[in-house]
């Protein structure tokens, strides 16, 4: 199984989410073609309410703890309930340039 599917299936299991996105951006860094270092989620789920920011991000940590430790280089994790969602109309907010170097740098 590749690394964004097994993301996909353990986020959908621990959080049984309204909404999930999970992007493999490592393209925009200077890895190998077809790498998948760089993620970046975006989990809603009414898990999250009464949740600060912080405990949200370990709970996605901890449900991803095998992959961070032997495929994910960057995890960049954004976290909602319905509401907040909804207040965003759906948008998560865009990941910033790698400052290691990009790929995208050369073209």
């Amino acid at each position: 199984m590749k690394v964004q599917q097994k993301i996909e299936h353990k986020l959908n299991t621990a959080f049984s989410p309204v909404h999930l996105d999970v992007k493999n951006e490592s393209y925009m860094h200077n890895v190998p073609e077809g790498s998948e270092s760089h993620f970046k989620v975006t989990v809603v789920s009414e898990q999250f309410e009464g949740q600060r920011l912080i405990a949200r991000h370990r709970a996605v940590n901890q449900t991803l703890s095998e992959e961070l430790q032997n495929d994910i280089h960057a995890l960049a994790i954004h976290t909602y309930t319905e509401e907040e969602w909804r207040e965003l109309n759906g948008q998560a907010p865009v990941s910033p340039p790698c400052h290691g170097g990009s790929v995208l740098d050369a073209e």
